[in-house]
């Protein structure tokens, strides 16, 4: 009876490990919303306040923890401007020395009172070109095929105007001073508290609202703001846990990052 009983609660516990749900994302960057980000972007009259927002809890954009500390990672935010083009880089400490970058708004003035605005997820924690945009809906009346009398209703995506943004108008402010946070690992603002990780299907539901007006695109319409972040791009040294497997980051001596795929987690020596 008792080994009965046995066989059956191991047999038991098999089948629930099986049952059980993967909770993490599919590629880790998608525990940061792009959406929201930009969201939240739109929000902000300034830089400062624009990080102050990334980083509360009750706003939904951030469930990142690359150092797997049990706490949210703090972002920063910093601004690198050439000419007429922004790049807002949003990137977080993992420790003293590392850095890893979540990703970037490319901002272009188009026009006298025209700017372009793009976010692209950093290629370390999303796949590669992942970008988003703000969308709007362009309806127009046009003939039905099904005779004169029918009228249809066409929708068109079209990108949109950002120069009226608060934060836009204060980047091209004449008297604007390019931002860089001053807050760096374990020198945070003094409001700021860190909460735990939620699971990822909780995460992606609190940041259905932002991906009605905020969508991936296949087209980079920002381009020189790109050319001018490359050489400052920050990748760490880390482990990224998701559903396709542990990969680990290796950063050599010039730089260059190459991704692994490994079954075990702790690798050392190799950078």
């Amino acid at each position: 009876m008792k080994k009965s009983l046995s066989l059956l609660m191991v047999v038991l516990g098999i089948t629930t490990g099986f049952s059980q749900e993967d909770n993490r994302p599919i590629n880790t960057g998608d525990d940061f919303s792009l959406e929201g980000a930009l969201a939240l972007f739109k929000k902000a009259n300034s830089l400062e306040e624009f990080e102050k927002l990334l980083n509360e809890e009750n706003n939904h954009v951030n469930n990142l923890d690359l150092n797997n500390d049990n706490d949210i990672d703090y972002i920063v935010v910093e601004d690198i401007k050439e000419g007429d083009s922004h790049v807002i880089l949003l990137s977080t400490y993992l420790n003293e020395k590392e850095k890893q970058d979540i990703a970037t708004i490319g901002i272009e003035k188009t026009g006298v009172s025209q700017a372009a605005l793009q976010i692209e997820g950093d290629k370390d924690l999303y796949p590669e070109n992942t970008i988003v945009e703000p969308i709007d809906e362009k309806e127009s009346i046009k003939s039905s095929k099904g005779g004169p009398n029918i009228p249809e209703i066409d929708i068109q995506i079209v990108s949109v105007n950002v120069w009226l943004w608060p934060s836009v108008r204060f980047l091209y402010a004449p008297n604007y001073v390019v931002w860089v946070s001053p807050y760096r690992w374990r020198n945070y603002p003094r409001w700021w508290k860190p909460w735990r990780p939620i699971s990822h299907p909780v995460f992606y539901a609190h940041c259905a609202p932002h991906r009605v007006y905020y969508r991936p695109v296949t087209t980079r319409r920002v381009v020189v703001a790109r050319k001018t972040y490359s050489s400052r791009r920050h990748s760490s040294t880390l482990v990224v846990h998701n559903r396709r497997g542990t990969t680990v980051i290796h950063k050599n001596k010039r730089g260059n990052v190459k991704a692994v795929k490994v079954r075990r987690t702790p690798v050392r020596g190799r950078r």
